[in-house]
């Protein structure tokens, strides 16, 4: 088996993605180690869940930044500190610069609570039921410079029922992110998830539309 692949993970909140990542790895059911968890917020549960895996931990909070790029380049420059294989966004309510996005293409993932394209951006759950979708989920993705809008690589599925709420139907997505991203993590730490030319390869075969979690036989 290759080295465990290094990863770091951005967060802003609760980190119920990163604990699913972090359980996966010690579980061996990802060969990865999450060597770093740096949040944009300081004092969040995300980080006290890493503390608690014993996993090194960052707070470069936005606000003492004069602007966007200049929060970004510090940004970079931590996270280049750790020398990661993967950049995960777990819950990382920043808006990223094309020259971040940039650098890091191809080694950035993140995980959305919609079925993109559809309701990109906040209030995901709250818009789906406004608008009367039948179905609703969640997305893996690289990143790039377009907001939510990177090449999608695996989506889950729910089907909105009468009775659901923006809570409980945000609850039922949140479980669905925890499988989803834990084995987009996998096949990109073992080497079958590569982004090439803005285009999904996984096993060496483009992806001409995103995998459905229920076409898989998911590890997680």
């Amino acid at each position: 088996m290759n080295s465990p692949c290094r990863i770091v993970v951005l967060i802003s909140g609760l980190g119920s993605n990163l604990q699913a990542i972090i359980d996966a790895c010690a579980n061996k059911k990802i060969n990865g180690q999450v060597v770093a968890v740096i949040s944009n917020r300081p004092d969040v549960l995300g980080l006290k869940r890493a503390a608690q895996a014993g996993i090194k931990t960052e707070t470069l909070d936005h606000t003492k930044f004069p602007d966007r790029e200049t929060f970004d380049r510090a940004l970079k420059a931590l996270i280049e500190s750790f020398s990661p294989d993967a950049i995960l966004l777990a819950g990382f309510m920043r808006i990223l610069s094309t020259e971040f996005t940039q650098h890091f293409a191809g080694k950035m993932l993140n995980i959305h609570p919609s079925r993109l394209p559809k309701f990109r951006g906040l209030k995901t759950h709250q818009r789906a039921l406004e608008a009367g979708e039948k179905t609703h989920g969640a997305s893996v993705h690289f990143v790039t410079n377009e907001l939510d809008g990177g090449p999608v690589i695996l989506q889950s599925q729910l089907k909105i029922k009468p009775e659901h709420t923006v809570e409980t139907l945000a609850a039922d997505v949140l479980k669905q992110e925890h499988v989803i991203y834990s084995q987009a993590v996998k096949w990109f730490c073992d080497g079958a998830l590569v982004l090439n030319n803005h285009h999904v390869l996984l096993n060496g075969k483009k992806l001409d539309n995103p995998i459905q979690l229920d076409d898989i036989e998911s590890d997680f």
